[in-house]
């Protein structure tokens, strides 16, 4: 790849992450035009595009594929040695990586400052989990432990003790005609439509998030495909569809242009730990152990 930076090849796999250029640049913290120009960057040092491009979506193009899956490894793999040379620096002897599929990380730091406080010899590091083919980051080594919501169904993964369970929300523009009302239920989904993932994600998990169909038998049609939040927001608060999701964004994705309002008759979303069954790692059993101790919080 000629003099490509090792901060360019962090661009180029957050973006086949992401498949957003603002989403990137957010988790990356630079600007949308410094991951276009890295992109542009290697793609001329390659001779080919790496991603195709439109107005709707961006997609791995299969020459970005291959390359992705030559370079994952030899990037954890340098990441890693300097992550081992600044935690031996710190007098830590290793990390515990946990992905994040939820907004409300400063809510559980009690979880976060139990580990800590037990465990100095150890790190710990938190980053965001996409929603997309959520459970590929522990199966390629990238973290330790996922916060994800439930049930997870797969023969590989272990599914452990539930950090918190919250109500859900029905979220719409500020000026939709449901929008002063006490409650919903989930026949009004069937009613307006939601937005659905762009991108793999087990149909079961998906369900459980926001199921196909309301308690009538109606179908929830998913009117819009997304790939992240922002997406999903710019939709709703434009009017087009309502949403449903966890009550944690009442509190951290406060908006003029959105309101929330409470859906009476769904369960409680609950939100668990995951690992890969193969991990024997005693930082994972450290702090799933933490995790029993300290017990399911109500948010």
């Amino acid at each position: 790849m000629g003099r490509v930076e090792l901060r360019d090849i962090e661009i180029f796999l957050t973006l086949s992450e992401e498949l957003h250029f603002g989403r990137t640049a957010e988790r990356l913290h630079v600007s949308a035009a410094r991951v276009s120009q890295a992109i542009k960057k290697q793609e001329r040092s390659i001779g080919a595009e790496l991603f195709e491009r439109t107005s709707r979506q961006v997609r791995l193009t299969p020459v970005g594929e291959q390359l992705l899956g030559d370079l994952r490894p030899v990037f954890q793999s340098l990441k890693a040695s300097v992550d081992r040379a600044r935690l031996a620096a710190l007098g830590k002897t290793d990390v515990l990586r946990i992905g994040l599929m939820v907004t409300n990380g400063h809510e559980l730091r009690p979880f976060w400052d139990a580990f800590r406080t037990q465990h100095p010899q150890w790190g710990l590091r938190l980053s965001h989990n996409g929603y997309m083919d959520p459970f590929a980051p522990l199966r390629n080594g990238e973290i330790d432990l996922l916060l994800s919501w439930l049930p997870v169904e797969e023969p590989d993964l272990t599914v452990g003790p539930v950090l918190f369970d919250e109500p859900r929300v029905a979220l719409m523009a500020a000026d939709h005609r449901l929008a002063g009302r006490s409650s919903v239920t989930l026949e009004v989904f069937a009613d307006h439509g939601i937005v659905g993932p762009d991108g793999p994600q087990p149909e079961y998990l998906e369900d459980a998030f926001v199921p196909f169909s309301a308690p009538s038998g109606r179908a929830i049609e998913r009117k819009f495909l997304v790939t992240t939040l922002d997406q999903l927001y710019t939709l709703v608060a434009d009017g087009e569809v309502i949403h449903l999701l966890g009550n944690q964004v009442t509190r951290f994705y406060v908006r003029p242009d959105v309101t929330y309002i409470p859906v009476r008759d769904t369960p409680l979303l609950r939100w668990g730990l995951v690992w890969r069954s193969d991990n024997d790692s005693p930082m994972v059993r450290s702090f799933v152990r933490i995790a029993r101790e300290l017990g399911t919080m109500s948010l």
